[in-house]
């Protein structure tokens, strides 16, 4: 396939305006690592037996040996294991192309652009129609959303990828996807520690940073998310990481939201909304906050609507979505703020909706 236009995914005035908001927001104190500290979108080469990674995908998230190649004006070839991750999308009926799990095989040099990393996730195209990067774009730009709103949230780092079968010079196909920040590296850079317990009450959770993450959730209309608790066999929380000032603490537990493939904001078409969920679609907003949270969720709309124009500056300088996909994302979050900002709307739409 013909490679896509190799653009930046920014305008310069909505990465100001985002390095603005990040910084001057909250406890962040830590300097990002090399990865995280631009915007540039990377060109990367990765080569691996894909042919055999993604026939076996379904069934195991098994790694491979590969090599990852960074291009431009300091170039680097890393090896690493290469892996399937995920749930949904490990399953073919939803994706062709499964999200991957990038560990190095050896400590990145003090000079390499993943200096300080161990291992990552990227985020990639699902499907091999041209039409699934917009839906890629639009979850890098959730996550970008939530940058805005609080440092406690993933950094990522957009990439034009050349995905290379091994054995081979010639690109299977070039897409574009995204790194997303290790849980760990998240936590060190707010002086935190990761938290994994088999599940939580809500007392547990910090009151200001839950009310914050379920009102972003409800913003991008995401319902794939508990906050309480994970699937069978796993750490709470279902596409939830916790962390807190200390590992072993087990109350002002704060949500750290990620996964946001199947938002109304993203809206792809393997999306559908959960069985006990009252909507017949994924684009149809439905607030899922706790009861008790409803002072702090008011004051976390007050602060959401305080950075309105922070947020629509994020998504007018999405460049690389067609007209289209950014138009839509702007009207749905200016139908978001509508709502929160008329007090009427606000009480009814959300926090007569809460869970007691």
């Amino acid at each position: 396939m013909s490679a896509a236009p190799r653009a930046a995914g920014f305008t310069a005035t909505a990465l100001a305006v985002l390095a603005i908001s990040v910084l001057g927001a909250g406890p962040a104190r830590a300097a990002p690592k090399p990865l995280f500290a631009s915007e540039a979108v990377l060109q990367l080469r990765i080569e691996a037996p894909f042919g055999d990674l993604l026939r076996s995908a379904p069934r195991s998230t098994d790694g491979y040996d590969a090599k990852l190649t960074v291009a431009g004006p300091n170039p680097e070839t890393l090896a690493i294991k290469l892996s399937p991750r995920g749930i949904s999308r490990r399953n073919t009926d939803a994706c062709e192309f499964p999200p991957l799990r990038i560990e190095f095989k050896e400590k990145p040099g003090p000079e390499s652009l993943f200096k300080g990393q161990k291992e990552l996730k990227l985020a990639t195209h699902c499907r091999n129609e041209y039409t699934y990067q917009d839906y890629g774009l639009l979850e890098f730009m959730a996550y970008r959303l939530y940058n805005v709103i609080t440092p406690l949230s993933f950094r990522v780092r957009l990439a034009e990828i050349d995905y290379v079968e091994a054995g081979s010079s010639s690109v299977r196909i070039h897409r574009r996807g995204f790194l997303l920040e290790d849980i760990d590296e998240l936590a060190a850079r707010n002086e935190l520690k990761q938290v994994k317990l088999p599940k939580v009450e809500r007392s547990q959770l910090d009151p200001a940073a839950t009310a914050r993450s379920d009102l972003f959730q409800y913003m991008i209309g995401n319902q794939d998310w508990s906050d309480t608790a994970g699937p069978a066999g796993t750490h709470c929380c279902h596409n939830i990481n916790l962390l807190a000032r200390a590992a072993t603490d087990t109350t002002g537990l704060l949500p750290i939201a990620r996964d946001f493939d199947s938002s109304g904001l993203v809206n792809p078409p393997y999306a559908l909304p959960p069985a006990n969920v009252p909507i017949r679609t994924v684009r149809t907003r439905f607030y899922r906050g706790f009861c008790q949270l409803n002072e702090q969720a008011t004051a976390a709309a007050q602060d959401m609507l305080a950075k309105r124009s922070a947020l629509l500056d994020v998504v007018a300088g999405m460049n690389l979505l067609t007209s289209r996909s950014r138009n839509s994302a702007s009207q749905y979050l200016q139908d978001f703020f509508a709502e929160i900002g008329d007090p009427s709307k606000l009480q009814q739409h959300v926090l007569e909706r809460c869970r007691n």
